[in-house]
């Protein structure tokens, strides 16, 4: 019997885990593949250790004294050897090692819930194990592709997130179906290594859910460098000429489009379908509804942690939970009643160490594109969506001398959402070269719900892009975005 029994061992099942055994909970910990999960071997990293030599390479073509030292082409063998490595060459045994080294024992198998409080184990030697978990279940299994039910599609043999980060090849032509991050993050990367891209967009524009200036400062950009970037179209099939050959996307205008591979990158879906829902009163193979403890609703003792409760299908959002339920599942172990009543759980109200706030209020994010975009926080239309009355300040980063610096022909752009009332921030938008780096700035005022009159006194230093925090005060006092 364990205290906390954890179902995958991704990110957010490794946190979970070692939160539990940081506060003396006995933890196991189950996984089905690669202990590290899909962020280790086929998200963030690889695709990171694809995207950072595009980034760096286009910044410094931007750069006097650099370009003619650059102007070639990426070494796509060296930059994929490079990938390789940074995964570890698709072997999990540090991984595995470090689970040992916080004291959670690790079982390698599929594991299934079998009733309240316990999880089957059916080991990938052949072997079986029952674990009982005295005060509580943790699924952290992730999400997967989720592929669109297209005629010929399956014989297609499609990339989907994993096959376009761990491909050992560059295709010549490259057709990536959809708009989001993925789509964005895979065209920026495999154009940069040589790949002629189209990309297929269902809806108006990419990077739909931020700011609309976004999406379009990315899409310039990759048509600048050459690649098709369609928009307001449908994919009516797919087919692959012989085992290897070409693949043909048929639009439902009729018109084809020719590549040696498609990258499908069109939403996510929820790793819960065979790991036991149905024993515990559960629908399976969806998304699991839970309070912001991270607690499955009508479930006192299950958790549902990262992807799988369809709140930020982001890393370091899940890891966040992971804190959180981690911190939790510990504090009403000790109580002693379930419920937590003597560590306040119950009653854990925002920005408590219980609660999952930042889901709500505060989700940052970073896409690495070239230009690179980050946000945190609720868009404008987001807040109009919500009956809000907001102010946006609007502002061209080539507003403050780092820009220039930073790079020859500097693009960007930034957006403050400000609540009047309060005069506290709700949401900030950044697309150009760096505004990565200057999210989590922007995330510390709002869940700070830092005032402007005192984000005056936190100067930016000069010359650098973060001084585009005092162009934006500046603007707001002027009169920006007032009606």
């Amino acid at each position: 019997m364990y205290d906390l029994v954890v179902l995958g061992a991704g990110p957010v099942g490794e946190n979970v885990a070692d939160r539990a055994r940081a506060a003396g909970l006995t933890t196991a910990i189950v996984e089905s593949e690669l202990v590290g999960g899909e962020c280790s071997y086929w998200a963030c990293m690889p695709s990171k250790a694809l995207l950072r030599p595009a980034i760096a390479r286009s910044e410094a073509l931007q750069v006097p004294g650099l370009r003619g030292q650059v102007a070639g082409p990426l070494d796509a063998h060296e930059v994929l050897a490079h990938r390789d490595a940074i995964v570890g060459d698709w072997q999990d045994d540090g991984q595995a090692d470090w689970v040992k080294s916080i004291g959670a024992d690790l079982y390698r198998g599929h594991g299934r819930l079998d009733g309240p409080r316990r999880v089957t184990v059916q080991g990938t030697e052949g072997d079986r194990h029952v674990l009982t978990a005295r005060h509580a279940v943790a699924v952290c299994t992730g999400s997967r592709a989720a592929l669109p039910d297209l005629p010929g599609l399956d014989g297609a043999r499609p990339w989907t997130s994993r096959e376009a980060t761990s491909s050992g090849r560059v295709p010549d032509r490259l057709i990536v179906v959809g708009g989001g991050v993925v789509a964005a993050e895979m065209a920026t990367a495999w154009q940069a290594l040589g790949a002629r891209v189209t990309v297929l967009v269902r809806g108006a524009g990419l990077l739909p859910r931020m700011e609309p200036f976004v999406g379009e400062h990315v899409a310039a950009a990759l048509i600048e460098r050459g690649a098709d970037v369609r928009t307001g179209v449908n994919v009516a099939a797919v087919v692959r000429d012989g085992s290897s050959g070409p693949v043909t996307v048929v639009l439902d205008d009729g018109e084809q489009v020719m590549g040696d591979e498609v990258l499908f990158a069109t939403g996510r879906r929820p790793r819960t379908e065979d790991i036991g829902l149905e024993t515990v009163g559960l629908a399976p193979g969806g998304w699991l509804d839970v309070d912001d403890s991270l607690r499955v609703t009508g479930h006192d003792w299950l958790y549902a942690v990262g992807d799988v409760n369809h709140r930020a299908l982001l890393t370091h959002q899940g890891k966040y939970q992971a804190r959180i339920a981690g911190a939790a599942i510990a504090a009403r172990a000790a109580d002693g009643t379930g419920e937590g009543a003597g560590a306040g759980i119950g009653d854990a109200g925002p920005w408590s160490p219980y609660a999952a706030t930042a889901d709500h209020a505060a989700v940052p994010q970073v896409v690495f594109t070239d230009p690179e975009a980050g946000a945190v926080g609720i868009s404008l239309a987001e807040a109009e969506a919500a009956g809000r009355e907001v102010r946006a300040v609007d502002l061209d980063l080539t507003a403050v001398a780092g820009a220039g610096l930073y790079a020859q022909g500097y693009r960007g752009h930034v957006r403050m959402i400000v609540d009047p009332d309060s005069e506290t921030l709700l949401g900030v938008t950044f697309v150009g070269p760096g505004t990565g780096e200057l999210v989590h700035a922007a995330t510390i005022a709002v869940v700070g719900q830092v005032p402007i009159a005192r984000l005056w006194h936190a100067v930016p230093s000069y010359p650098t892009l973060s001084e585009i925090w005092l162009r934006l005060l500046e603007a707001y006092r002027d009169g920006a975005g007032r009606p």
